[in-house]
């Protein structure tokens, strides 16, 4: 692994749950020794990629980040025009929904509106969703390239919970549903207790660049209401789409298909 390689890896420790860690932690997660670590530590610190707390040290992501962010979202704002849509569709479903973007074959979940309900599920940002076992990750496969559909699936698949889904094949006809239907269900396949439902938010080129998703307890989840949550995450994915594009896509256009 290159030296920048090194750094980004550091940066990819940090989660919601754990903002803040110390040096050992640090070196102990990524697997290097400390001395590395720190001579890695200061060059993100110095760029304003991290930085240091003065009392307990511990180290966190820094506002060069942040700035970062901001010009990409200038240029390319899937946050900004998606986010209305998603509390839209949050207040209608009184349920957890939540966004997600594409890159380098990877889903990175970057907003999130929580249920108001006591019993509601928790998704953090930041979070990289499994491709083959969450709905999100179907509706997503089901928009990508083929080369990259086939690298998705070539790979050995994670089982997380009984109900997941591990056989290529039968992924290949989960998609296959997805793309006629417009969205994706996900039973208990990434965790018990969960039942999602996803559509895709297509690029210029009619290829996914994100997700969107409703995620409920399987408990207030009849038939009726996974359907219902469907048809609404995929009218509003659609619109997501429009808005960013600026004209109307087939979501199963050949191209998306291909």
């Amino acid at each position: 692994m290159s030296t920048v390689g090194k750094a980004i890896s550091l940066l990819d420790l940090f989660t919601v749950d754990e903002p803040e860690l110390g040096l050992s932690e640090i070196a102990r997660r990524a697997s290097f020794d400390k001395a590395t670590t720190r001579r890695l530590l200061v060059s993100l610190t110095h760029a304003g990629f991290v930085e240091q707390d003065a009392e307990t040290r511990h180290y966190r992501l820094g506002p060069g980040l942040t700035r970062l962010a901001r010009i990409r979202e200038a240029r390319f704002p899937f946050l900004q025009i998606a986010l209305p849509f998603v509390r839209e569709l949050a207040a209608e479903s009184a349920e957890t929904v939540h966004l997600s973007e594409a890159g380098n074959g990877t889903l990175l979940t970057i907003h999130v509106e929580h249920s108001a309900r006591a019993n509601r599920i928790n998704v953090n940002v930041g979070e990289f969703l499994p491709l083959h076992s969450t709905a999100s990750g179907v509706a997503y496969l089901a928009h990508m390239r083929g080369p990259a559909l086939k690298a998705a699936l070539s790979g050995p698949l994670q089982p997380h919970t009984p109900r997941t889904i591990t056989d290529p094949a039968t992924i290949m006809k989960a998609i296959e549903v997805t793309r006629k239907r417009g969205y994706s269900m996900s039973d208990q396949g990434y965790e018990e207790g969960v039942f999602g439902v996803a559509a895709a938010v297509l690029g210029p080129d009619g290829y996914a660049i994100g997700t969107l998703a409703v995620a409920a307890p399987v408990v207030r989840t009849s038939k009726a209401a996974a359907n219902e949550r469907g048809k609404a995450v995929s009218a509003a994915a659609r619109r997501i789409t429009e808005q960013l594009n600026g004209e109307v896509f087939d979501a199963l256009s050949s191209r998306a298909l291909a």
